[in-house]
């Protein structure tokens, strides 16, 4: 009676091999090259302009917009998160503009939040523990000032908490390197493009493989221990 051979041969073993690198290559390949879905800014966007009535408005730059943003929107009490660009020099930019390093701006996000549900201080004690506050102008795998950590205080009272917040932190923190995160005065924040709205909601595949690759929450494990699963 005759059974297959319990071997593979050579030739077959190099024939799977190759098949699987080219297949592995053209998924890669296709990952670079498609783009991200052009679909529009999701409706939970709100506009300084149209804030529900109570409402208040918070501005932070947290490395990659995407990840910020993704960030804000697991919290209770927040209304509406848009990722944008701000603190820079140019009216208007784009994306391409400020990844450059050209105007100045850094990615962040603008945070429409129900005090009655979250403080301004609870919001900031949740910021310093999704962001590296030690590293300079970078945030883990991007590098440049476009990502760099700050608060923008969108009124004097904003910034005196802000203050406070980072000196508690100062005493309290379960690291030894010094806060470089900026406090700052808002300045005029302008909207990314639609396509980087909600950018984990629409392409969360992309998002997952991004964040993951960056290292972000490994790093965050890294510095804040258990502290950062405290929920606000």
């Amino acid at each position: 009676m005759n059974t297959p051979s319990s071997k593979t041969t050579p030739k077959r073993i190099q024939r799977a091999f190759w098949l699987v690198l080219a297949l592995i290559l053209g998924l890669i390949g296709w990952w670079l090259l498609a783009k991200p879905s052009q679909a529009p800014a999701a409706s939970g966007q709100t506009s300084a302009a149209t804030l529900p009535a109570g409402s208040e408005v918070a501005v932070f730059a947290g490395g990659c917009f995407w990840c910020t943003e993704a960030d804000f929107d697991k919290v209770p009490g927040v209304l509406a998160t848009t990722s944008g660009y701000t603190g820079g020099k140019t009216a208007n930019p784009t994306y391409a503009e400020v990844s450059s390093h050209a105007t100045g701006h850094a990615e962040a996000v603008q945070v429409v939040f129900d005090p009655k549900q979250v403080s301004y201080r609870q919001l900031l004690d949740y910021f310093w523990r999704t962001i590296d506050p030690t590293a300079r102008d970078r945030q883990f795998c991007d590098i440049g000032t476009p990502y760099r950590t700050a608060v923008f205080a969108t009124s004097p009272e904003q910034l005196q908490v802000a203050q406070a917040s980072r000196a508690a932190l100062e005493k309290s923190k379960p690291f030894p390197e010094p806060i470089v995160t900026q406090l700052l005065m808002a300045e005029d924040f302008y909207p990314a493009e639609a396509e980087h709205q909600n950018y984990h909601q629409i392409n969360p595949v992309r998002y997952n493989f991004y964040r993951q690759g960056c290292g972000r929450d490994v790093r965050l494990a890294q510095l804040w221990g258990e502290l950062v699963k405290a929920k606000p």
